[in-house]
């Protein structure tokens, strides 16, 4: 099948689809007149890439779990053992990231909290620098 049709099956742009195939995670074959043919498995394998994506992962990442993906379910091929921590260790970064930004919206309820019906600049600012920010508290720089 042809690009547009891949993408009217999967709901993806094609300019999405060249930039998946541009990262190494779909590889379609050329034909002579140079047009991209997909097979229909690229159909689930596109359904995984937004899948993993959805899931916080970069598309390096990805690039290195599908080939670990088992053609027809979602599990892991036994051959992959060291990708199960490389997927803690995505699992701990996401995690840090909600941390983050958790304390941010704290600190923006804070400021909301803080603000008049007739607000004043110099008031915003106050509680701006009373408050740590949370990259601050959590590195103890301030």
């Amino acid at each position: 099948m042809r690009i547009g049709e891949l993408s009217r099956r999967t709901g993806v742009h094609e300019r999405l689809l060249r930039y998946y195939e541009q990262q190494g995670l779909l590889r379609p074959l050329r034909r002579s007149s140079g047009y991209r043919e997909y097979e229909e498995d690229d159909v689930t394998v596109v359904g995984r890439i937004r899948s993993l994506l959805a899931a916080g992962l970069n598309t390096a990442t990805i690039a290195t779990v599908l080939p670990c993906l088992q053609k027809d379910e979602p599990r892991l091929v036994p051959s992959c053992p060291s990708l199960v921590a490389d997927l803690h260790r995505e699992r701990e970064r996401i995690t840090a990231a909600i941390t983050d930004l958790q304390a941010s919206r704290a600190m923006l309820d804070t400021v909301i909290a803080a603000a008049p019906k007739e607000f004043a600049a110099q008031n915003f600012l106050d509680v701006i620098e009373a408050t740590p920010s949370p990259r601050t508290a959590r590195s103890g720089k301030g």
